[in-house]
């Protein structure tokens, strides 16, 4: 059923991949990258990423319809550049909140971005969604929150948003994102932006929104550039995946799906890096499948 229900939706199909591709840039990140911070990855790998984009990019975007400078009003311009100014705090306010806190409950906190992304798109574009794909949503998330829970109750690090600084900046983070993902698919869906122009778009906006902050903490990436392009290589072809799956299907739908990415990290690091704590890794990837199983149906 569940593999039939993906045929019939391509853009479910994106999401998976995209939770793929992205599940193993952030065990990449993690294995190769550890020792640059993060706004000096961001700046260096985004540039990578248009450069590899372009080339494939720029010939399909001019045979295609695209919106004129006199087509676009306030709205438009205003949910573009929402979007990469959404995207970029995101990623900011996340950095600051492992800078202040443990990574242990800020990083579920995180996590939980289809929780706000439900209602954002059903109260704000009156999308709607069976009971059972709501139910996808929540025991999707739900499987992304048990991924990366470390130690302690399982509530506690929503216990400590209540009170904690560093939770309470991780919980913004997560509806940023949110923000972000209706974003997107308000930018592929309703102002009919194509994937090929809105990759790049979103991606040297964000670079350009990141790159003051990573100049302060500059370091030299010259040894390892080799990485840095494949790195490049893989955020190119995850974004194109996650545009291809924001213009077929709601943001509810693709954001928890596009999200399972943090169990293919963690499970890749339990087989690969022999990391702790698999057991529960291989519960949440149990329950992201059922999730996105919901969803599909």
């Amino acid at each position: 059923m569940v593999l039939g229900s993906l045929a019939l939706s391509p853009g479910i199909g994106y999401a998976v991949a995209a939770a793929f591709v992205w599940g193993t840039y952030i065990f990449a990140l993690k294995r190769y990258f550890a020792g640059y911070p993060g706004t000096v990855l961001t700046v260096v790998v985004n540039a990578v990423a248009v450069a590899w984009y372009l080339p494939l990019a720029v010939p399909r975007v001019r045979g295609s319809t695209l919106p004129t400078a006199a087509s676009l009003g306030a709205w438009e311009v205003g949910v573009v550049v929402g979007t990469v100014l959404a995207t970029a705090a995101a990623f900011l306010v996340f950095l600051r909140a492992l800078d202040a806190g443990e990574v242990s409950y800020v990083t579920p906190i995180n996590k939980i971005v289809p929780v706000f992304v439900l209602p954002i798109e059903v109260l704000l574009l009156h999308q709607r969604l069976t009971p059972l794909q709501v139910v996808g949503v929540v025991v999707a998330t739900l499987a992304v929150y048990v991924a990366n829970y470390r130690r302690g109750s399982l509530l506690d690090p929503l216990r400590k948003a209540a009170t904690a600084r560093p939770a309470q900046l991780a919980l913004v983070s997560a509806v940023c994102y949110a923000v972000s993902d209706v974003g997107k698919r308000l930018a592929l869906q309703e102002l009919g932006i194509p994937p090929e122009l809105w990759v790049p778009t979103l991606l040297l906006g964000v670079l350009v929104v990141v790159l003051p902050l990573a100049l302060r903490e500059w370091v030299s990436v010259r040894s390892d550039l080799p990485k840095f392009a494949v790195a490049g290589a893989g955020v190119a072809v995850g974004e194109h995946v996650t545009s291809l799956a924001f213009q077929q299907v709601p943001a509810s739908i693709a954001s928890p799906i596009i999200n399972t990415q943090a169990i293919v990290a963690v499970l890749l690091g339990g087989i690969l890096l022999r990391e702790r704590a698999f057991a529960t890794r291989l519960v949440a990837a149990a329950l992201a499948v059922c999730g996105v199983g919901l969803i599909a149906l």
